[in-house]
């Protein structure tokens, strides 16, 4: 997979240097020359000085060529002009944009040509909210293209489906349980599989269904 990163800060690199472990093909996109100097080169990775808000360096960068672009700069309106155009001009498949300041997530969506939105503040609030918290539905991360979040629920002792089989509760509808997380071990669910306390389970849910999650989770 063909990759273009506009960025190449500690975020775009730290990325890059993860793809590039992958197997993928890595492009960065910076206007610091800094970035492309010698010393500061990710072996494996290709890098392009230039201003990844202009088409004439987005065509040197040949994004219709790539699969994924990741607008990972630290300048909300870059990444949101990188996504748009990426999207509209390029027709790239995949979209992933970082949000650096937590009021301008409400902008990083389809409109803005962004498929996934990464907001840190959200994300790191998120963890702190899903270590410390039993029986509550805590929201991970947003899909922008489909409408749906990744939600994490710790099944507390009363929970009336505690000792359930998966396949025998009555889960909300566009709501799907893709993991169970019990004592470090990651379990793909099966109908069979029974829920007990202490279980973290995480759900791929439509916005509007989870409330109704909730009630079917809570003690």
């Amino acid at each position: 997979m063909r990759v273009v990163i506009a960025g190449a800060g500690k975020v775009g690199r730290a990325i890059a240097t993860e793809l590039l472990d992958n197997g993928h093909s890595v492009l960065l996109l910076d206007k610091d020359p800094l970035m492309a100097a010698p010393d500061a080169a990710i072996p494996g990775a290709s890098v392009l000085t230039a201003d990844c808000c202009e088409i004439a360096s987005l065509d040197e960068a040949d994004l219709a060529s790539c699969q994924v672009v990741v607008a990972a700069t630290g300048d909300d309106k870059s990444n949101l002009v990188v996504s748009l155009l990426a999207k509209t001009e390029y027709g790239v498949p995949r979209v992933v944009a970082r949000v650096n300041h937590p009021k301008n997530e409400w902008l990083f969506d389809e409109a803005w040509g962004v498929d996934v939105a990464v907001s840190t503040p959200r994300m790191l609030s998120a963890l702190v909210e899903e270590a410390v918290t039993v029986g509550d539905l805590v929201r991970l991360f947003s899909f922008q293209q489909g409408n749906a979040n990744l939600v994490e629920l710790t099944l507390p002792p009363l929970a009336a489906i505690v000792g359930s089989r998966v396949g025998a509760v009555r889960w909300p509808s566009d709501t799907a349980l893709v993991a169970i997380i019990r004592d470090a071990r990651v379990i793909t669910p099966t109908p069979d599989d029974t829920l007990e306390s202490g279980d973290e389970l995480m759900f791929v849910a439509a916005p509007d269904q989870e409330a109704a999650l909730q009630k079917v989770l809570a003690p």
